[in-house]
């Protein structure tokens, strides 16, 4: 009899003895060789299986016709190929809102967007957040766990079946903290990034935190370029500690001093995102306040039109006011953007899918 027991591993029981079965997909090409050798077989054979999932995407381990039936035991013995179901999507013109199902039941969300450079999927990296930003939908709940890396890597097969294209960018910025999941997210990146897996550059990669320092260091020595986005929301302590608790913790000046660490580390540019809150954080004084905030720093500062929802107070910023925000910053010579509008007539905030499907 088996049955799912943890977040990730499925334990079989038979004759008091325990067998773990893992997602494949959580597997880099690297631990698959060493499987392989562990099993006294060629490396070359996680070639084989790379090629078999990511490039013919099959579904059975019986599919890989290249592969003898004696290692085909042994990888139904160790491995199953996915955790995740599709659960139901929202289609609007330019974007489709995919909820997910998970092995344990709990449910997940990813977006995909069409722009004229190609497709981008915005994917979830958590079962809820901690970070408890207090407008955002999707941290209304405590974290439940993390997902697994192959979790997060299934989000775009899945939605790669569903619309019969390749997805060209991918964005780490769904339903959690990705640098609350920092081990699974690197191994993300390589599995995506691998020439014999997804095959999607590192520069078509983006992560967002809230602002966790220690894992923004670690990230600075990450041997990927990877795009790093920061959550800002505020240009002072006094309104983003009323927004993003995170900021008691990691307050304003240790935030922008390790963000100037990174950038003289790597060389890269940082994107700022802020989303613009009715009468809270988009005043004429705060955009002057985010100017002298970023000054000297190579940074894009991405304006955020709110996407409101049923179960949280906050408003999104009239028209007008994000064009005076906008132009504050735009005459101080600063990179900036107002994001373009996905999903207006679907549940377009984040975790808001989700918190239809579980009526929280």
């Amino acid at each position: 009899m088996c049955k799912n027991i943890s977040f990730f591993i499925v334990k079989c029981y038979n004759l008091n003895m325990v067998i773990d079965v893992e997602n494949i997909y959580s597997k880099s090409f690297d631990e698959l060789v060493t499987f392989f050798e562990g099993i006294g077989e060629k490396k070359f054979k996680a070639t084989q299986v790379f090629d078999w999932l990511y490039v013919k995407r099959v579904k059975t381990f019986d599919e890989m016709s290249n592969i003898k039936k004696n290692i085909i035991d042994e990888l139904k013995k160790k491995f199953v190929i996915g955790d995740i179901k599709l659960d139901s999507v929202e289609r609007d013109v330019e974007v489709n809102k995919y909820l997910f199902t998970l092995a344990d039941g709990n449910h997940i969300e990813s977006v995909l967007m069409r722009h004229d450079y190609g497709t981008s999927i915005c994917i979830s990296s958590q079962v809820g957040c901690n970070m408890g930003c207090h407008f955002c939908e999707s941290g209304r709940l405590k974290k439940v766990r993390n997902l697994t890396t192959g979790e997060m890597i299934e989000q775009i097969l899945k939605v790669e079946e569903d619309i019969k294209m390749r997805i060209t960018h991918v964005v780490i910025m769904g339903i959690g903290e990705p640098f609350d999941n920092f081990d699974n997210f690197k191994r993300f990146v390589e599995i995506v990034n691998y020439q014999k897996g997804i095959n999607i550059g590192s520069r078509h990669i983006t992560v967002s935190t809230s602002g966790l320092i220690p894992k923004i260091r670690e990230f600075a020595s990450f041997p990927y370029q990877v795009n790093l986005a920061i959550s800002l929301h505020a240009p002072n302590d006094e309104i983003r500690n009323k927004l993003m608790p995170i900021n008691k913790v990691y307050p304003l000046e240790d935030l922008m001093k390790e963000i100037k660490n990174y950038i003289k580390t790597t060389n890269r540019r940082v994107t700022f995102e802020y989303i613009l809150l009715d009468g809270i954080n988009d005043s004429e004084e705060c955009a002057q306040e985010l100017c002298d905030l970023v000054k000297g720093i190579n940074c894009y500062i991405n304006l955020i039109p709110y996407n409101e929802t049923n179960n949280l107070g906050y408003k999104r910023s009239k028209k007008d006011t994000i064009s005076k925000f906008y132009d504050i910053i735009k005459k101080r010579k600063i990179n900036v953007t107002i994001r373009r509008e996905f999903g207006t007539n679907i549940s377009a905030a984040c975790g808001q899918l989700r918190s239809k499907k579980e009526d929280i």
